[in-house]
C-alpha cells in the first residue's frame, strides 16, 4: 500500500531526475558549497513535484471523464507547494536575486504545462523546454557558492548541449525507434554538440565525442531495453559531472 502511494506522489521519470540533480551537483562543486545548499536542493526539487502534479492534473481535467482522476493530483500539488514555502522564502530573504532566477523559468514552466493540458508532454520541444531551466540551476548553485556568472555560463552551457542531446538520444531509442528521421537528427544534433565543445575545452570535446559515438553504436544493436538506455545515460551523468568539476571547478 506504501508503495503504491509512492509511486502517485513520485512520477516515474527517471531521467527527470539526473537533469534536476546534476546540473545542481556540478554548480556546488564547481563552486563552494555552502550549508545554504541543503536548503535549496530540497527547495528545487519540490518545486518540481509540485509542478509535476499541477501539470498532470492539467492534463486529466482536460481528458479524464473521470473527475476522481486529476483530483488524485491536487492533494500532492498542495503538499509539495506548502512544504515548499517555508524553504523558498528562507532563500529569498537569504539571496532576493532568486526570485529573478525564479522568473525566468516561468516561460519554459508555461510550456510545460501548455503541452501537459494538451496531453502531448513527449513533444520534443516540451522536453527541451524542460531542459533549459534544469540547466539553469547550475549557475544558480555557482551564484550560492559565491562563484560568478563568468564563471558559470560555460559549464552551463555544456549541462544545456549534453541534456537536450539526451532528449533526441532517448526519444529515438523508444518512443521513436523505427523513425530514421529521429535517428539521424540526433546524430546530427551530437555532431553539432562536439564542433560546439571543440571551442570549450579538450576534455568536454571529448566528452561529446562519446555521447556522439553512443548514437551510433547504441541504435545499431536493434531493440535496446530502455533500462539499458537509461543506464548509459546515468553512467554519462556521473561522467558530465567528473568533467565539469575537473574541468571548471
Amino acid at each position: 500500500m506504501a508503495s503504491r502511494a509512492v509511486r502517485r506522489w513520485l512520477p516515474r521519470q527517471h531521467g527527470a531526475w539526473a537533469m534536476l540533480v546534476v546540473p545542481f551537483l556540478a554548480g556546488m562543486l564547481i563552486a563552494t558549497p555552502t550549508p545554504w545548499d541543503a536548503v535549496l536542493l530540497p527547495a528545487w526539487l519540490l518545486g518540481y513535484l509540485a509542478a509535476y502534479h499541477v501539470q498532470q492534473w492539467l492534463r486529466l481535467r482536460r481528458l479524464s471523464r473521470n473527475p476522481r482522476a486529476a483530483g488524485r493530483h491536487l492533494r500532492p500539488a498542495l503538499v509539495f507547494a506548502a512544504a515548499l514555502l517555508p524553504l523558498g522564502l528562507a532563500l529569498v530573504v537569504h539571496a532576493p536575486w532568486l526570485l529573478l532566477a525564479a522568473a525566468c523559468a516561468l516561460p519554459f514552466l508555461a510550456v510545460n504545462c501548455w503541452y501537459a493540458r494538451r496531453n502531448r508532454e513527449r513533444a520534443l520541444v516540451n522536453g527541451l523546454a524542460a531542459v533549459v531551466p534544469a540547466c539553469g540551476m547550475l549557475p544558480v548553485a555557482v551564484l550560492f557558492g559565491g562563484g560568478t556568472a563568468g564563471q558559470a555560463w560555460q559549464p552551463a552551457l555544456v549541462c544545456l548541449l549534453y541534456f537536450a542531446g539526451t532528449v533526441f538520444h532517448v526519444k529515438t531509442m523508444i518512443r521513436e525507434r523505427d523513425s530514421r528521421a529521429h535517428l539521424w537528427a540526433s546524430r546530427a544534433y551530437h555532431a553539432g554538440a562536439l564542433v560546439v565543445a571543440c571551442f570549450l575545452s579538450p576534455w568536454v570535446a571529448a566528452f561529446f565525442a562519446i555521447c556522439l559515438l553512443r548514437t551510433l553504436v547504441v541504435p545499431a544493436l536493434g531493440r535496446v531495453p530502455a533500462v539499458v538506455v537509461g543506464l548509459v545515460e546515468v553512467a554519462l551523468s556521473l561522467l558530465l559531472v567528473g568533467v565539469l568539476v575537473a574541468v571548471y571547478g
